[in-house]
């Protein structure tokens, strides 16, 4: 009884901070870049107060940007748990499966020579580059003795990833149009988020979502391995199946609009897991908030260092992101290579 207790205090802390570091995090976002504008200045618009013209505007341009984030980074904590959990993986995530990188290939071809442009064609192509690159990496990584270990995946991945990008380096290099509007998105930034892109990017979060919080009991059952699952009536093939689309399709709608931003879903559902639970009912909405505060500090910091100008957010995700990887690798002592 004292142990549920103390475990129920620890997810009621973990919400808090987590909710917490969010608020800090989206009210960071509108107050700092170029120009900093006074907390007050903010409240008096929010609340409907009299504000500086200008300052108005700021704002203004500053808040689509950080909704963008907060729903981005929720997606892009969300994905990241599935991976890991479909994958039986620690280090399974979009960029390391090499997942961002195939949906940011057919991007690049949508547009250099499809003449794709609108928000809704590039999502739908990242989809298909998304999940055709998760399906060819996870079947390299199945080849040979033990299956899909997490080292063979992170090699996969890796190789797939190093091709893909060369490949999309080609397609832009020769074309400066091309290589103008996505030299910046390629690094992932969510600095050009706008109220259309989060009427894009909402209703394909909403589903993906809804469709990961219902696989969330299954998902835990295969935690126990596929005969105890199946034991348990739950159907491996199907669960695996919606749960790799919901993922796929979270991390695919946010590289079409901001770029392939990396490390975000591995750092957080792995940092839960570790922390306080390791139940996807709790750990998967707990990494989106983790995820949403995560990217939004991430991309203030960017602002911050990078003064006068910005550092995009896919940069400063990098950085937190590399050593983390390490660690975990270290931590899953995996020796098989």
């Amino acid at each position: 009884m004292k142990k549920e207790t103390s475990h129920t205090y620890n997810f009621i802390w973990g919400f808090g901070i987590e909710l917490i570091l969010l608020l800090v995090g989206a009210a960071l976002s509108v107050a700092y870049g170029s120009k900093q504008i006074p907390l007050s200045q903010i409240v008096a618009y929010i609340t409907g107060n009299e504000v500086d013209p200008f300052l108005a505007a700021v704002i203004a341009a500053r808040i689509p940007r950080t909704v963008f984030g907060l729903l981005a980074g929720a997606s892009l904590g969300i994905s990241g748990a599935l991976m890991q959990s479909i994958t039986s993986n620690p280090i399974a995530d979009p960029s390391i499966l090499g997942v961002n990188t195939g949906a940011s290939l057919f991007v690049v071809i949508g547009i250099a020579y499809l003449g794709i442009s609108s928000g809704m064609g590039l999502i739908g192509l990242a989809f298909v580059g998304a999940m055709l690159t998760a399906v060819f990496v996870y079947g390299i990584a199945s080849v040979g003795y033990g299956g899909a270990n997490s080292l063979k995946l992170a090699l996969a991945g890796a190789a797939v990833s190093t091709a893909l990008g060369a490949l999309v380096n080609t397609i832009m290099l020769p074309d400066s149009h091309v290589m103008k509007e996505f030299r910046f998105w390629q690094v992932g930034s969510i600095g050009g988020g706008t109220w259309e892109d989060v009427r894009l990017l909402l209703p394909f979060f909403a589903v993906g979502l809804v469709f990961s919080l219902c696989c969330a009991s299954s998902l835990n059952a295969l935690s126990l391995g596929d005969e105890m699952a199946v034991a348990l009536g739950v159907r491996v093939g199907l669960i695996r199946l919606v749960a790799a689309f919901a993922g796929v399709l979270l991390c695919a709608s946010v590289t079409a609009l901001a770029g392939p931003i990396g490390f975000v879903g591995l750092m957080m559902p792995h940092l839960i897991r570790q922390l306080f639970t390791c139940d996807l009912r709790i750990l998967l909405p707990m990494a989106a908030l983790g995820g949403s505060a995560l990217l939004t500090l991430s991309d203030v910091a960017g602002r911050v260092l990078g003064r006068p100008g910005e550092l995009e957010v896919g940069i400063i995700t990098a950085i937190l992101g590399a050593p983390v990887f390490v660690w975990i690798v270290w931590k899953s002592k995996v020796k098989n290579i």
